[in-house]
This record gives C-alpha cells, sequence and structure tokens, in this order.
C-alpha cells in the first residue's frame, strides 16, 4: 500500500499544474492497483476538503462529488469509509461542512455519547452538544 498526502489528491482532483496534475493522474490512475492500492487517511481527506473550499472555492455539491469520486476508487482504501460516507452525505446534503460531519461519525464509531463543542452550526448535527 501507498499512503497519498493532500497535495497529490489536489493536484488529482483539480488538474491545476502542468507539472504535478499528471503526475499525480498517472499515479492514482495507472500506478495503483488493487494488489498495491493507495492509502488516504481521513487527516488527508479533512485536509482536501478544506483546501478544495477555502483555496479553490469548490461548493459542497463539487466537494462531495470529488470525495464520492475517491471512494469508488477500486485502486484507493479509505480509512474509514463508512464515516467518510456519511460524512459526504451530510455535506452533499448541505446538514453540515465535512469535517464537522466528520468528526461526528468517528465520534460516533468510537461510542461517544456526544461531542462537545462551542459551534454553533456542528452543534446542529447528530452527534454534537453545546458545550
Amino acid at each position: 500500500m501507498i499512503g497519498l498526502d493532500t497535495n497529490v489528491l489536489i493536484r488529482h482532483i483539480t488538474q491545476d499544474d502542468s507539472v504535478q496534475s499528471p503526475r499525480a493522474s498517472a499515479l492514482i490512475e495507472d500506478r495503483l492497483s488493487e494488489d498495491e492500492p493507495g492509502f488516504i487517511s481521513v487527516v488527508t481527506l479533512a485536509e482536501t476538503a478544506w483546501v478544495l473550499d477555502r483555496s479553490y472555492r469548490y461548493s459542497s455539491a463539487e466537494i462531495a462529488a470529488a470525495i464520492r469520486g475517491l471512494l469508488q476508487t477500486r485502486t484507493l482504501v479509505v480509512e474509514n469509509e463508512i464515516e467518510v460516507f456519511l460524512a459526504m452525505t451530510a455535506l452533499k446534503q448541505g446538514r453540515a461542512d465535512f469535517t464537522d460531519a466528520l468528526i461526528a461519525a468517528l465520534a460516533g464509531r468510537a461510542g461517544c455519547s456526544t461531542t462537545m463543542t462551542f459551534d454553533r452550526k456542528a452543534a446542529r448535527l447528530p452527534g454534537f452538544s453545546l458545550a
């Protein structure tokens, strides 16, 4: 397995760099295989969603589509893929940003009864409570 960093995913998704984007896509599309897949951690996905939002001004629907594409790629292993899928769905439905929904999903998987927050928007999600 080969770990993938945020910058590789960003270059593959955005195709914004004439040198690095083709290299990132060649890695993901040609070099990786089901026998030697790429690994994407939840930290990498959270960073990717943040960069797509803040730096590239992607909409929630565009970020959700990018994450869905990564989840559907057979040569990629996504850490905590069920929780990532739940967070991607919440983002797509406009219920939360990706990282808040991911925090709630991961806490739920860990058996937390709630996640305490000062973030009023996050507190509207199931699994969060205002501190």
